[in-house]
């Protein structure tokens, strides 16, 4: 099967984050099967989702770990042109569907390329790492890296294959998602003095967090390297109150925090906890029962960092070509977590992320070659002694 072949199995399974992957994961194992290449699943609590983790060559430490996640965003609400998940080319030669370019692409590009792998005498093994959860948090991947560094030999390189368009990215912003509820005091909008609006209260709370970046900057804490040169903070959604002349009891918002590789997510939550701390204060010296209660939706997802890296960039610059640039990004990916381990990792695939999460979701054909050549040049450099 081609890497295309392949793109539109994967897009047809509708592996949306709040569904089960199970048989996305059921089909890539009958395609490994197939080829006689070993796998293993690690399943979340409740064994309705599934990482996968195939190692292609020797049970040696080194090697390659090509990581993507399986899970895609929903598509509700989004003016499609034609069924998300049924593939579709159009005539200006790019793939349609959701998860083309984020990230099934890349995940095609290394099934393909599957059966010239296993005919190879690999030097060092291949590893394939595909998730569960990642647009929910990268919420799956942790045990995956856990059974893969506790049950078997140690690779050397990782390559996250979120759509760079194959240009080698080397660092990415960390990323926590976190709830603010506030709860006031009840009261006739008349008698403002009597109650205590929640509304207002979170609304002083979202200025502060908007306040935080100015500091940032103000500070000096940037980093040219991304477009966004300071770590930023965003208010996504908020809801409260319950009719227009009734002091709101209740306010709830939800809000992110993308830090810098050099920022420290726990001192930037603070700045803002230090806040809400004052206000909780002011409110409580009106109605003792009220008060500020903030939770993280996710554990941090680590930024990856420009360090310790040589090895799997020279990997990238002997595939791609020493003319590939590199860069940085402020979406969240699983990078920092594989760095955690102290593995030499990078971001590279095909596709562009602008497409990533909207309607008419697509990657070009000539990414998709892209892909496919990088593939296939991985397998010749792992083949011949000059492996990473």
């Amino acid at each position: 099967m081609t890497a295309v072949e392949i793109l539109e199995r994967l897009v047809g399974f509708a592996t949306v984050s709040r569904d089960s992957n199970l048989a996305l994961i059921e089909w890539i194992e009958a395609w490994l099967d197939e080829h006689g290449v070993d796998h293993w699943r690690v399943e979340n609590d409740d064994g309705s989702k599934a990482n996968l983790l195939a190692r292609i060559g020797p049970n040696v430490e080194g090697g390659v770990v090509l990581s993507g996640h399986t899970d895609v965003v929903p598509v509700e609400g989004q003016p499609w042109s034609s069924d998300p998940f049924v593939l579709r080319e159009g005539d200006d030669d790019r793939l349609y569907g959701r998860g083309t370019c984020d990230m099934k692409g890349f995940i095609a590009c290394a099934l393909a390329e599957v059966p010239r792998w296993t005919e190879l005498r690999l030097d060092k093994p291949i590893w394939l790492a595909l998730s569960y959860d990642e647009e929910v948090g990268c919420v799956g991947v942790p045990r995956l890296i856990e059974r893969l560094m506790a049950d078997h030999p140690r690779p050397s390189t990782v390559i996250v294959g979120e759509p760079t368009l194959m240009q080698p990215v080397v660092a990415q912003k960390g990323a926590t998602n976190l709830r603010t509820t506030v709860t006031g005091r009840e009261a006739h909008s008349s008698q403002v003095y009597q109650g205590v609006s929640a509304i207002h209260v979170a609304a002083r709370l979202v200025t502060r967090i908007e306040n935080v970046m100015r500091e940032l900057k103000a500070e000096g804490r940037v980093d040219e390297a991304f477009n966004v040169v300071h770590s930023s903070l965003h208010v996504g959604r908020i809801e409260g109150g319950t009719a227009i002349n009734i002091m709101a009891r209740q306010c709830t918002f939800e809000w992110e925090v993308r830090h810098l590789p050099s920022d420290d997510f726990a001192e930037l939550r603070g700045r803002v906890d230090a806040c809400a701390a004052e206000l909780e204060a002011e409110m409580q010296r009106i109605a003792p029962e009220t008060g500020i209660r903030t939770q993280a939706l996710n554990d941090t997802v680590p930024a990856l960092a420009d360090r310790d890296n040589e090895e799997v960039l020279g990997l990238c610059h002997s595939l791609l070509g020493e003319a590939a640039d590199t860069s940085a990004v402020a979406y969240a990916t699983e990078a920092g977590q594989f760095q955690r381990q102290e593995l030499s990792t990078l971001i590279c695939g095909p596709g562009s992320i602008s497409q990533a999460h909207q309607p008419d979701e697509y990657i070009d054909r000539a990414q998709m070659a892209q892909g496919e050549a990088f593939m296939r040049a991985l397998g010749e450099r792992l083949a011949t002694g000059g492996s990473s």
